[in-house]
């Protein structure tokens, strides 16, 4: 695919299977990268990361599947070894990749409090560690876009282990923009608001649930993931140059009603 504002770029996109990952690869992809659909060794996983390259393909654009668990640093390596090989570069690192398994507090266990803090936050560390070194060894730039969340500025019941992690991946950003500017890498979060994912569609088929959350956010739907894919893509373009350290929160206008 040619002719898009991303034409020639090397992106990995961590999580790309399903979700908001999924529609980010293909957005990246018709703006002209060349895209690595990062997907976890989970049974099914692999199918989902084959078909979102298969679509990617077929409109023209080129994609590869690369199998890591972003939490694991000999698994990380791996990733960025293949990319170094299969392209040579690496222009833009999306750290989407993330998991929240809804549980109440009186249930949270320490087995998942560190699942959750393993791949949202220490995985984001451990891509954005090889991804810089290999942005800056190159000399040419480049663009790390983190997933962070609505959750990394308000608490949620269910969400006591998740919700850490997203502010902590905020604030990496923050940090990594003081320190990767000279190399001329911006660093920048996306903060999704209520986003229809795998993630809490179980939840929202609980009666009256999505109704009362549509009704809290003026634009009067729930987002979607191609919502996030779009902030996402602008953040990797020349567009956003002079852009870092910076979060876009993409939420239909739920944070500045919640009062």
């Amino acid at each position: 695919m040619t002719g898009g504002r991303l034409d020639g770029k090397v992106a990995v996109v961590t999580g790309a299977g399903r979700g908001i990952g999924r529609a980010v690869a293909r957005r990246l992809g018709e703006d002209g990268a060349r895209v690595v659909v990062n997907f976890p060794g989970d049974p099914g996983e692999a199918g989902h990361a084959t078909s979102v390259v298969e679509e990617i393909r077929a409109a023209g654009g080129e994609a590869w599947a690369v199998e890591a668990d972003v939490s694991q640093a000999d698994q990380v390596a791996r990733l960025f070894d293949t990319v170094a090989g299969e392209t040579g570069g690496l222009d833009i690192l999306v750290n989407n990749a993330g998991i929240c398994p809804f549980q109440d507090w009186w249930g949270m266990t320490e087995a998942l409090w560190d699942r959750v803090a393993a791949v949202n936050l220490k995985g984001t560390f451990l891509c954005s560690h090889r991804a810089s070194r290999m942005m800056r060894d190159r000399g040419a730039g480049g663009r790390i876009i983190s997933m962070s969340s609505i959750s990394a500025l308000v608490g949620g019941e269910l969400q006591t282990h998740y919700t850490p992690t997203k502010a902590g991946v905020r604030s990496l950003m923050q940090s990594l923009a003081i320190v990767l500017g000279p190399y001329g890498i911006t660093c920048n979060s996306v903060m999704p608001g209520s986003i229809l994912t795998d993630i809490n569609r179980a939840h929202y088929e609980e009666p009256g649930l999505k109704v009362r959350d549509e009704a809290r956010i003026p634009l009067g739907r729930l987002g979607q993931p191609r919502d996030i894919a779009g902030a996402v893509a602008f953040l990797a373009s020349d567009d956003a140059a002079y852009i870092t350290g910076a979060d876009i929160l993409v939420d239909g206008g739920l944070f500045v009603n919640l009062q």
